[in-house]
């Protein structure tokens, strides 16, 4: 009784005294399943703290300049998707640095999966910044997306058609095929790992016992959030098919064009008093939105946006909503617009040697284009804009004022 008692004593001051983490392998498996991130998707300790020290040291700088140090990476220092060396644009929610012709497809996926910017053209803030450094760049995300690429499917190359690029990247960020592998023999073991453990899966991840249905509830699940953050039926003055939705990453294109929303005024009321404006711009098959604005029938946006232009030149459709919280958001009117004269601007100006500032064209105001005052074609700074003014159509009242900037692919 006294030796038993002494036992106890003695093992309760070694278990006080001693780590309680569980020794050898299980130690190694303890970390595992008390770390957010499994093992096997970890930094070494040197890497990690590595990365914070040139994190803070970015801080000290602009959005610009650290946008232009992240380029300094070697995985950065060519597309994600097919490699073509000094790619100068971003998918800001995917995190990867691309190269213009696949940010045309990145685009026709809509923003919903891959929102795209340019790292010259657009103004970066600092959270935007802090984001894409978050997301780790084109070997991080590139490790996650492509963990499980078949060895007999090539990846694109710079010189590969809009074919062969659409196929891939709607297989790698939309499909999200190259998350997992055939057999689960095929995924990546952790070190130390015993034969009984479980690691966490990462987000998003198939159960074994769902692999049959993945790729079907991972179509409904990116409608599903897309037709939400419309907050309407798909149907309602935007109809996109399925079949032309699958072809519209393989347009070429010409050119972009950046569209800044700056005001509209005196917009209609859909709520008791006021309304939420928010502006869609669609053109073929992209389409982008701007921030939803509250109260306010005079919104000021100021807020810029990037389109593709296919090759066979659509009219730029502006559209503007209500937003709603609990029913489909209400229409409050619309317009399109010939942006054909401004992309022959852009055209002729890249193929002159002129350099100062100048006006390169006009489209008079009349009643089929609904324009309030002439809108101006002009050349500054070397770019070629065209202010635009017009009054929105189907609805009882309201005006919208863009600036449209047009940017050759030489650019």
């Amino acid at each position: 009784m006294i030796r038993s008692s002494i036992w106890k004593l003695e093992m309760s001051t070694q278990y006080e005294n001693s780590d309680p983490t569980p020794p050898g392998s299980g130690s190694c498996l303890y970390d595992l399943l008390c770390s957010d991130t499994p093992r096997w998707d970890r930094p070494s300790e040197a890497d990690t703290t590595s990365w914070l020290l040139r994190k803070e040291t970015w801080r000290s700088f602009g959005p610009q300049a650290r946008l232009e140090r992240m380029l300094e990476d070697t995985g950065n220092r060519v597309c994600a998707d097919c490699g073509s060396p000094d790619p100068k644009w971003v998918s800001l929610s995917i995190g990867v640095f691309i190269c213009i012709k696949c940010s045309g497809v990145h685009r026709s996926l809509g923003s919903h999966i891959s929102k795209v910017l340019s790292v010259k053209l657009d103004e970066w803030t600092e959270d935007q910044v802090d984001g894409l450094i978050n997301l780790g760049g084109n070997t991080v995300v590139n490790n996650k997306y492509e963990a499980f690429l078949p060895n007999n499917l090539k990846k694109p190359r710079p010189d590969s058609s809009i074919e062969e690029r659409s196929d891939f990247i709607k297989r790698k960020y939309e499909m999200q095929q190259f998350l997992e592998g055939e057999h689960t023999s095929c995924r990546l073991q952790p070190h130390h790992r015993t034969p009984s453990s479980t690691l966490p899966l990462p987000p998003g991840y198939p159960l074994l016992n769902e692999k049959k249905h993945s790729e079907k509830q991972s179509r409904h699940r990116i409608g599903h959030r897309f037709r939400n953050s419309w907050g309407r039926k798909d149907s309602d003055h935007l109809k996109i098919s399925k079949k032309s939705n699958s072809l519209a990453g393989m347009v070429e294109f010409v050119g972009l064009i950046k569209v800044n929303v700056v005001k509209g005024t005196n917009l209609a009321v859909r709520d008791m008093l006021s309304s939420d404006p928010y502006v869609i711009l669609a053109l073929g098959h992209q389409s982008v939105k701007t921030r939803v604005i509250k109260n306010n029938l005079n919104p000021v946006w100021n807020e810029s946006l990037m389109l593709s232009i296919p090759e066979n030149i659509p009219p730029l459709r502006v559209i503007v909503y209500d937003k709603d919280t609990f029913t489909t958001d209400d229409f409050m009117g619309d317009a399109e617009i010939d942006i054909q004269p401004l992309v022959a601007a852009a055209k002729a100006y890249e193929k002159s040697e002129i350099h100062e500032s100048m006006q390169l064209g006009k489209c008079v105001a009349n009643r089929d284009n609904n324009f309030l005052k002439d809108g101006i074609i002009n050349l500054a700074d070397g770019k070629v804009k065209q202010e635009i003014s017009f009054r929105l159509q189907n609805v009882e009242r309201g005006t919208l004022e863009i600036e449209l900037e047009c940017v050759p692919l030489t650019q």
